[in-house]
């Protein structure tokens, strides 16, 4: 199973996706019970654009206990997934779990603020999407502006007069 895996893994990471996910849908019949497997088949459905075919096998490395940071990239992967689908509270759900379970992870709060657009929820996708830049960038013309950014971005909709 291992070597299998890992020559998956490295036939997606230089950009062979279909021969990656038919190598991993064999070693999900090999290995129906392996989260690990589940969730790179998982991915591989996602970069071929097979989102549909994705959700099953995230959703099943998920329930089968995957190691943290696995688990973090298929939180990612399932809610962004469901987004691009159109089931937005089933994002949300998925998002708020790997947001608690993994606060610091950026990515994770940039796809949420997606979803919550999705739902138009603009305040609050605006909001976290400019703490997140805040938090992140290394660009000095945005830092400059870093306490006056932190204190809008909660109040988009309030009228100075």
């Amino acid at each position: 199973m291992g070597i299998r895996l890992e020559k998956a893994i490295d036939l997606r990471e230089n950009g062979n996706y279909k021969e990656s996910n038919e190598l991993l849908l064999e070693l999900v019949q090999d290995f129906p019970e392996n989260a690990s497997i589940n969730y790179q088949c998982a991915w591989s459905f996602d970069l071929l654009g097979k989102e549909l075919q994705a959700v099953p096998f995230y959703e099943k490395s998920i329930q089968l206990g995957l190691s943290s940071k696995e688990l973090e990239g298929a939180l990612l992967g399932l809610g962004s997934t469901y987004r691009t689908l159109g089931e937005y509270e089933k994002s949300k759900n998925v998002f708020l779990k790997g947001i608690e379970l993994f606060p610091n992870n950026r990515a994770i709060q940039t796809f949420y603020s997606m979803t919550l657009y999705n739902l138009n929820e603009h305040t609050k996708a605006m909001e976290l999407l400019l703490n997140c830049l805040i938090n992140t960038t290394t660009d000095d013309e945005i830092l400059k502006y870093k306490k006056a950014i932190d204190f809008y971005s909660d109040k988009l909709d309030t009228v100075w007069k």
